[in-house]
């Protein structure tokens, strides 16, 4: 991993092998950072804040060996990515403005990829996930995640008739509570369709009558202007002598045919002369027809004003947008169909009242089976979690779970009694600890303290090793508050955890580091202006002054360097036995 301008580090390389990393180093050399870089390179939260001063931007790359048949390969691939060599190279960069950019594969992706990608990658935890697993919640979840299919199968089916419960539930409280609402609203609608009905409105009907009115209201002055226009044309038989356009163009069309075998353009011109005659014509014949046809009928007048009303108000209640009556008839179709559901809502009411019955039995049993499947898993966790506190010099310590259901009027029956349920089931989860023989069992948050909750969290994640495994996993400062003989066991222990698994952890305690099979060292620069840090791989003599300086405080001391050597041969002993 190659990381350039975050916080204090300018530019440095991680190197991370099989087996169990140590990263130390001074307070503020920039130990978190490496937690922070691989916490980018996996999707977490990009804070603008970590770009170093002077810089745009801060760029995070890695390269990951993935199997070629793990998921987080087919993801990869699935997203367009290439890998090279079995490799697959990603790269996060933040700028100082707040954007964040990711790159999986030589493809630009959406960085909640590499949050897929991490959840398949690796388990992160610090000092603030000991925090996590003091809540309920999360040891819930610890529980289940354990437990495996015998809880994730049944509750996956609980979660679902759940979600369903719910719908309909507030479907049937929404149909009962506005039961006078919804009487109101069908009324409405009655009284709507009805006085659609009773007007039988066509579609474009409003225009048809508008200008059928503005023809009858002027029937006179059309019928007058119809005649004029056609005695102009044709004459007018009570003036025989009277000159006409039709007696006109016949005079113009004889005396062009006496001379149109002269010249062939007169003679276009006498053909088009034919023409306009023909047309002529027809004008004169269709206007005497008109003014025969027109008939100022004030019945038909009066009828049409009357229909133009009902429709004017069948417009302003329902025409909607556009004004129109196609308009109104789209409300009749949509209203229809909205009374004859508000119709079968009390049909319904009885349908989901049922349904709602029947979901919550199912719910109950559903609730119960999970229930069964956690106290049983509880068992065995508790079992490997308190075996796994006996390797980590706490010899006597035993963890149990409490697995409670509280009482709600609100819930369902579930073994006679009734109890609330939400979307992770019935059950009240809680991790109990008692530290040494004759201690009652306490709740963790108050039973353990910093060291003991450290070597729980650590057991936890050893048991989570074997019953669902990741690649790798990342400890940052864990083992804070521990000291002594079980900050031995603890080295001890992650480095059993790295035979299965690549661990990464970020430590002060020289015990843990001993265990490592490489040891990496943040190490602070200062030039008189600027801070700088850089990450080195420590070979055997760098390994024990870094240890001495972890134990003594002084780099160079033969007590602290005697005791370094000791503490690297007890801890490579066993790993040869």
């Amino acid at each position: 991993m190659r990381i350039r301008d975050l916080g204090v580090i300018d530019d440095a390389v991680v190197e991370l092998a099989p087996g169990f990393t140590a990263v130390t180093g001074e307070t503020g050399a920039g130990k978190t950072m490496v937690v922070t870089s691989l916490g980018l390179l996996l999707g977490g939260r990009a804070d603008p804040g970590l770009v170093r001063n002077g810089t745009g931007r801060a760029v995070v790359e890695g390269r990951l060996q993935l199997p070629a048949d793990s998921p987080a390969a087919a993801r990869a691939i699935e997203a367009g990515a290439e890998l090279d060599d079995g490799a697959l190279l990603i790269s996060r960069t933040v700028s100082a403005e707040g954007r964040s950019r990711a790159h999986v594969g030589g493809r630009s992706v959406p960085v909640g990829l590499l949050a897929e990608l991490g959840e398949d990658l690796i388990a992160v935890h610090g000092q603030t996930d000991q925090q996590r697993l003091l809540r309920p919640a999360r040891q819930r979840g610890a529980l289940d995640r354990f437990a495996g299919a015998s809880v994730a199968e049944p509750l996956a089916r609980y979660r679902e008739t759940y979600r369903t419960l719910r719908e309909v539930s507030a479907t049937l409280e929404e149909l009962t509570t506005r039961a006078r609402e919804r009487a109101q609203e069908a009324d409405l609608l009655r009284f709507g369709l009805d006085e659609i009905a009773a007007a039988e409105p066509v579609a474009d009907e409003d225009v048809e009558l508008a200008a059928e009115a503005e023809r009858l209201g002027h029937a006179d002055a059309l019928s007058s202007a119809a005649t004029l226009a056609h005695a102009a044309l044709a004459g007018d038989p009570a003036d025989p002598e009277a000159l006409d356009a039709g007696t006109l163009l016949a005079q113009s069309r004889r005396a062009l045919d006496a001379v149109r075998q002269h010249d062939e353009r007169l003679a276009a011109l006498a053909d088009r002369l034919n023409e306009v005659g023909y047309l002529l014509a027809d004008v004169a014949g269709d206007l005497a027809g008109y003014a025969d046809d027109l008939d100022a009928d004030p019945v038909r007048l009066a009828a049409v004003e009357d229909r133009r009303a009902v429709l004017a108000q069948l417009l302003r209640k329902y025409g909607g947008e556009d004004n129109s009556l196609a308009e109104v008839i789209a409300w009749a179709e949509a209203g229809s169909a909205r009374l004859t559901e508000l119709d079968g809502d009390d049909d319904r009411i009885d349908e989901l009242g049922a349904r709602e019955t029947e979901l919550r039995a199912e719910l109950a049993e559903l609730a119960a089976e999970v229930s069964r499947a956690r106290h049983a898993a509880a068992g065995r966790f508790a079992e490997a979690v308190s075996a796994e506190l006996a390797e980590l010099a706490m010899p006597h310590a035993r963890v149990t779970f409490s697995l409670g259901q509280v009482d709600d009027l609100s819930g369902i029956e579930v073994g006679g009694r009734t109890v609330a349920y939400g979307p992770h089931g019935v059950d009240e989860v809680e991790v109990l600890l008692a530290p040494h023989p004759g201690a009652q069992p306490r709740p963790i948050a108050k039973g353990a303290s910093g060291g003991e909750l450290s070597r729980v969290m650590l057991a936890v994640e050893v048991v989570f090793a074997g019953a669902d495994p990741v690649p790798t996993y990342l400890f940052d400062e864990v083992d804070a508050g521990v000291g002594g003989k079980a900050a031995v066991e603890i080295g001890r222990r992650l480095a059993k955890l790295a035979e299965s698994a690549q661990v990464v952890v970020v430590t002060h305690l020289p015990q843990v580091a001993a265990f490592a099979d490489r040891h990496l060292v943040v190490e602070k620069t200062n030039d008189g202006t600027v801070t700088r840090s850089g990450v080195k791989v420590l070979n055997d003599e760098e390994r024990v002054r870094e240890l001495s300086r972890m134990l003594a405080g002084l780099e160079d001391s033969e007590l602290g360097r005697a005791h370094a050597e000791e503490l690297l041969a007890a801890a490579r002993a066993p790993r040869h036995r």
